[in-house]
């Protein structure tokens, strides 16, 4: 049975697709290796993987081949006035070629190592690769721990700040309810102290008193007056002074 045909597309597994791009890249690399002994051609071969990783290979120097490959280009070019400028139209865009992959390269360089940060794609990594993804790792797990700390230690001192401002508050306000409360105090004790001063009397001999002057004839003296009062703290009866 003939082997069957494989359908040309990017593979979406990544283990899948780093598997196959290990295996074809050798087998590329063979397949120039023999075609340039067997066939005595000069043979230069560059790959870029997807994490922007080199792989090249020349049966001489991959530079010379490519120094030999420029001569040969700018040789079989006619710099004639008319064609200048397509020259330079097409080394601008050389140039931005240029930028895209390097620009392209960056970014999957950087994918790339976010989903090693994460746990992901590792399939491709050295241990030696491992153990310094390992260190930056333990790295940042110590920078945020440490700036978790910091915050941590600012929050409580704002929270230690502001239970000192509520028991300054606090204190005040009793200090406030205290100094009320012996003003109150004071106020009542004043008021107390203007009653206990009044003149007190005995009603029923204020009446008394009240009834003999009214009764007695206008010519005692005050002399008589006055002994009319002692007689009635003495409890003399009204004739006896009427026989005086």
């Amino acid at each position: 049975m003939g082997r069957g045909k494989i359908e040309i597309k990017r593979i979406e597994n990544k283990t899948n697709r780093q598997v196959t791009f290990c295996k074809r890249r050798n087998g590329l690399m063979k397949k120039a290796y023999e075609l340039s002994v067997l066939c005595d051609v000069e043979v230069g071969l560059i790959v870029f993987s997807a994490r922007g990783r080199l792989y090249e290979y020349s049966n001489g120097s991959i530079r010379s081949t490519i120094e030999r490959y420029k001569k040969a280009c700018s040789s079989n070019s006619t710099l004639t006035p008319s064609t200048e400028p397509t020259v330079q139209f097409y080394q601008q865009e050389s140039e931005k070629l240029r930028n895209m992959i390097q620009h392209v390269q960056l970014q999957n360089k950087l994918s790339i190592h976010g989903l090693n940060i994460m746990g992901e794609a590792l399939g491709s990594l050295s241990l030696k690769e491992l153990r310094l993804l390992e260190a930056r790792l333990e790295k940042g797990i110590h920078r945020v721990r440490g700036k978790k700390m910091e915050l941590l230690l600012q929050e409580i001192d704002m929270m230690q700040h502001q239970e000192r401002i509520l028991q300054i508050q606090n204190n005040y306000l009793k200090n406030k309810i205290t100094e009320c409360e012996g003003m109150q105090q004071e106020g009542i004790a004043a008021m107390g102290t203007e009653f206990n001063g009044l003149p007190t009397f005995d009603s029923p001999n204020y009446f008394q008193m009240n009834m003999l002057e009214q009764t007695l004839p206008l010519h005692y003296t005050h002399q008589d007056q006055t002994a009319l009062h002692l007689g009635c703290d003495i409890k003399y009866p009204l004739h006896e002074l009427h026989k005086q």
